[in-house]
C-alpha cells in the first residue's frame, strides 16, 4: 500500500502524455512517468518518494511497440523486459535483460524504468552501448531521435517531461557472436558484483560493463588494449584495470578487491573465448 494520495491518468498517445504531465506540473504537483511501476511503488512504500501525480504510459501503444521496421529494431521504453527475452529479436539483449530480477518482476520491470532508474546497475543499457543504438525521446517540444551513447553518461540525461519512447537497435547486431557474463555476490538474479557484455565485430572485441564501477559504461580505450595482441593477456588484464573510469566500487554487496577480482577474472575468460576463435555465445 502507498500511504500517499497521488493523482493518476492513463493516456493513449505520447501527446497526451506529455500535456498530462505537463499539466500537472504546473499545477505545483510532484510528476512522474510510469511504466512497470516497480521502482516507483518500492519506494513509495517506504516514503523515498511522495508522488502527487503519475503518468502511465503502458496504455501508449509506441511505448509497447516491439517489432522490426527497416533496418532497426525498435523496442518501446514501456516494453517489460520479460517480453524482450521471450522475443528474441536480439539475442544478446534478451540474455542481459533475463538475468535481472526474477521471472516475476521481469514481467513488471520496463526498458525505460531500467534505464532510467534510481538503481545504479541499469544492466539493460550494456547492449545498446554496443550497437550504435538510437532512442526516441518524447517532450515539450517533440520527439527527439538522438544516439543513446548522446543522452546515456552514466545515466539517462533527459529534459524537463521527456520519457523514453523507443528505442532502436540496428538489426545486423542481432547476428553478431556475443558474450554476456553476470557474477552476483550470491545468486543470479542478485544486484550484479560485475556484469559485461561483449559483441565480436569483425574479430573485435566491443564490451561494457555494470557492477564494477558505481555506473555502467563503455570504454573504447579499454577495448582498443583488450584487442592489442601485441600484448599478452595478463598485460592486457592489468591494463583494462589501469582504465577503469574510476576505482572499483566497494560496498555492502561486495568489496573492491574481489570486484577487482572477478573483474580480471571474467576478463580474462573472454579473451580466451576471442583468442580460441570459438562461436561466442550466451555465458553464465
Amino acid at each position: 500500500m502507498i500511504p500517499v494520495n497521488f493523482a493518476y491518468c492513463r493516456p493513449c498517445t505520447p501527446e497526451e502524455a506529455v500535456q498530462s504531465y505537463t499539466a500537472y506540473e504546473k499545477a505545483g504537483k510532484k510528476t512522474l512517468y510510469y511504466g512497470g511501476g516497480s521502482e516507483i511503488i518500492s519506494m513509495a512504500r517506504v516514503g523515498s518518494i511522495t508522488p502527487e501525480a503519475v503518468v502511465d504510459l503502458k496504455e501508449i501503444p509506441a511505448c509497447c511497440e516491439l517489432k522490426e521496421e527497416g533496418s532497426y529494431i525498435n523496442m518501446g521504453g514501456a516494453l517489460s523486459l520479460r517480453a524482450i527475452a521471450d522475443s528474441q529479436c536480439f539475442p544478446l539483449m534478451g540474455k542481459a535483460v533475463g538475468r535481472i530480477a526474477d521471472h516475476t518482476n521481469q514481467c513488471r520491470i520496463t526498458l525505460g524504468g531500467n534505464l532510467c532508474g534510481t538503481i545504479i546497475y541499469r544492466e539493460a543499457v550494456l547492449p545498446l552501448l554496443l550497437t550504435e543504438s538510437e532512442v526516441s525521446l518524447q517532450g515539450p517540444e517533440g520527439v527527439r531521435r538522438l544516439p543513446l551513447q548522446k543522452v546515456f553518461d552514466g545515466r539517462m540525461r533527459l529534459l524537463p517531461g521527456e520519457f523514453i519512447l523507443k528505442v532502436h537497435v540496428p538489426k545486423k547486431y542481432a547476428q553478431m557472436p556475443y558474450l554476456h557474463v553476470k557474477k552476483a555476490p550470491t545468486e543470479k538474479i542478485d544486484y550484479p558484483a560485475v556484469s559485461l557484455a561483449a559483441i565480436i565485430e569483425k574479430g573485435k572485441l566491443k564490451i561494457a560493463f555494470a557492477g564494477i564501477c558505481s555506473y555502467p559504461f563503455r570504454s573504447k580505450e579499454m577495448e582498443a588494449a583488450l584487442n592489442d595482441t601485441a600484448m599478452d593477456i595478463t598485460q592486457r588484464l592489468n591494463k583494462a584495470v589501469e582504465l577503469l573510469p574510476e576505482k572499483p566500487a566497494d560496498d555492502v554487496h561486495c568489496s573492491r578487491g574481489y570486484r577487482e577480482l572477478l573483474f580480471k577474472n571474467m576478463l580474462g575468460q573472454v579473451l580466451a573465448e576471442l583468442s580460441a576463435g570459438s562461436k561466442a555465445g550466451a555465458k553464465s
